[in-house]
């Protein structure tokens, strides 16, 4: 099958656009201030949940209660 100049230019413009929409998808995806306010909001999600936070208190008392121990032994 033998393609003309135009059907293999458009397939070329079509791709070179394909991958430009990659491109800035993955500049996108990768920006370093959007991956750390992501992060930032899971971290925040994750510690207001009810079993998470109480742990953490639990610990936080149980390592408060031992360092004083160990001071005033």
């Amino acid at each position: 099958m033998v393609r003309d100049a135009e059907t293999i230019q458009a397939e070329i413009e079509r791709a070179r656009d394909s991958l430009a929409a990659a491109v800035d998808e993955l500049t996108t995806r990768a920006n370093p201030k959007r991956v750390v306010d992501e992060g930032r909001r899971t971290l925040a999600a994750t510690l207001a949940e009810p079993k998470v936070k109480y742990s953490l208190i639990a610990v936080g008392a149980l390592v408060g209660l031992v360092v004083l121990r160990r001071l005033f032994r």
